[in-house]
């Protein structure tokens, strides 16, 4: 858990980076700090392992109010992953990804059984890529290596500055998916500074939106669309604000409220996508005739069911039923 006390960051008496804020990460979620460029977002991501000092205020982790902590300490304790990765490219990806606990006094069986667990965790045979360098890996395949690094210690917290931001698009939501399969087993508290809307949308638990370094709103992705707190907020989500709710329902949302349709294995022209796929990306594969049929696999690869328009539109039509009904019981 990351507790901010009225945190303030004056640069001198005519900037400040970031005005009393007071909000709380709460354990296992991920919260991302979102808002247009300059806002404060890396700043005060900064401010949590003390890159960045703090003029007003304080943050508590776990607890433990961070100035208490040696700063090189605090450090080891929190993972942090950036943009462009970070990997030291004189040294193996085992060497890299090793670092902290090398640090802090690991044996050798200890780093080699966890370095091979976290490359299995993202999909990389661990020796195959042990003793490569970060020049013979893909961009993709370095920015997994610098969130594993982060990992590799097991720290409670996790700060993510637009970690996912230099690489393409479809690059980028395969990671994403698999970061949130990740977090899903590990559940670490994580900090996530992003400037796509998208992406806070499907990645965050909670969302801090800031402007010129104060809080415009604080709340989850869905309360955010759905009732934005002011003109700026509704602004900053823009007008098609339903279509982006739509990446907040899963394919496993409506398999559990209306099922799944059956497979129909004489339509040859299918798509295949995972059970947590959102149901945005599951439409617009429909709408755009990427395929005939979308098939769906659970978390084991096994076939479950398809997906069709039809069933998209009953699901919805049954969501929004549902919440007219809560809204006019209360």
């Amino acid at each position: 858990m990351i507790t901010f006390n009225h945190v303030t960051k004056r640069y001198n008496e005519e900037k400040t980076a970031v005005k009393d804020l007071n909000f709380t990460v709460e354990k296992g979620n991920i919260v991302v700090l979102l808002g247009p460029s300059g806002c404060g977002k890396t700043t005060l991501l900064r401010m949590v392992n003390r890159l960045e000092s703090i003029s007003e205020g304080n943050i508590v982790i776990n607890e433990q109010d961070s100035m208490d902590l040696n700063a090189i300490e605090l450090r080891r304790k929190v993972g942090y992953v950036i943009q462009s990765n970070g990997l030291f490219p004189n040294m193996t990806i085992e060497e890299n990804v090793m670092i902290v606990p090398d640090l802090l006094g690991w044996t050798k069986k200890e780093k080699r059984e966890r370095f091979d667990y976290l490359m299995k965790l993202i999909g990389l045979d661990p020796k195959i890529y042990r003793k490569r360098f970060p020049h013979e890996l893909s961009g993709g395949q370095q920015q997994r290596i610098g969130v594993v690094r982060a990992l590799a210690a097991d720290p409670p917290v996790m700060l993510m500055d637009e970690p996912f931001g230099a690489l393409d698009p479809i690059i980028r939501e395969k990671i994403q998916d698999e970061f949130l399969q990740i977090q899903r087993e590990v559940k670490k508290t994580i900090l996530f500074v992003s400037h796509d809307i998208d992406e806070a949308i499907k990645m965050g638990d909670k969302i801090v939106l800031l402007r010129d370094g104060e809080i415009m709103q604080y709340d989850t992705p869905s309360e955010m669309l759905t009732h934005p707190k002011n003109e700026f907020v509704s602004q900053f989500f823009g007008k098609d604000r339903a279509i982006k709710s739509l990446s907040l329902h899963t394919v496993k949302n409506l398999q559990e409220v209306i099922g799944l349709a059956h497979i129909d294995d004489a339509i040859e022209d299918t798509k295949t996508i995972n059970v947590n796929q959102d149901l945005r990306n599951t439409i617009s594969m429909l709408l755009n005739q990427e395929a005939d049929q979308v098939i769906v696999t659970d978390d084991q690869g096994e076939r479950i069911g398809s997906i069709t328009i039809d069933l998209v539109q009953k699901y919805l039509h049954f969501e929004i039923k549902g919440k007219l009904s809560v809204s006019q019981e209360g």
